[in-house]
C-alpha cells in the first residue's frame, strides 16, 4: 500500500482559545494529503478535470484521539483504503512529527463523475487514468 506523507505546520488561526487546533482545520488538512498523494504519482486534480473527471466528496469521518495545539509540526499519512470502478475511499493517519503520536484518525469517500456530476465508471470512462489510480495503491 503506498502512503504518502505531507508535513504541515499548525498555523495560529487553525487553533481555538485554548492553542488547540480546531476540529473543522482536520478537513482541509486530509484534502492537502489528498491533493499532494495524486501529485506524488504526477497527475493534479486539475488534470484530471480537464479530462472530465470530477471527484466529489460524498462521506467523511474523523476520529480525534489527542490534540494537536499550534506550531506542532503535523504528517498526514494518506492511502487509498478501498478503491472501485465507481468510488475511492482515502484513509487519513495525523501524527505529530516529534514524538509520533497519533492524533486523529480520518476517512474521505469520493465519487468518480463527469464534469456534469453524473456518476461514471472510470474503469470505462478513461482506462488509462483508471490504471493509473490502480497504480497508486
Amino acid at each position: 500500500m503506498k502512503v504518502y506523507e505531507t508535513e504541515l505546520t499548525v498555523r495560529y488561526c487553525e487553533t481555538d482559545q485554548m492553542g488547540i487546533v480546531h476540529h473543522s482545520r482536520y478537513y482541509p488538512w486530509f484534502e492537502v494529503g489528498r491533493t499532494e498523494f495524486f501529485a506524488s504519482g504526477g497527475i493534479r486534480y486539475g488534470e484530471m478535470e480537464k479530462q472530465g473527471l470530477m471527484l466529489p466528496l460524498v462521506e467523511t469521518h474523523c476520529r480525534y484521539i489527542v490534540p494537536a495545539h499550534y506550531e506542532d509540526v503535523v504528517i498526514i499519512r494518506t492511502s487509498i483504503k478501498e478503491l472501485t470502478p465507481v468510488k475511492i475511499r482515502f484513509q487519513y493517519d495525523v501524527v505529530r512529527k516529534n514524538d509520533s503520536v497519533l492524533l486523529a484518525h480520518g476517512e474521505t469517500l469520493l465519487a468518480f463523475t463527469n464534469s456534469n456530476f453524473k456518476p461514471i465508471n472510470l474503469k470505462k470512462y478513461n482506462p488509462m487514468l483508471w490504471d493509473y489510480v490502480c497504480s497508486m495503491q
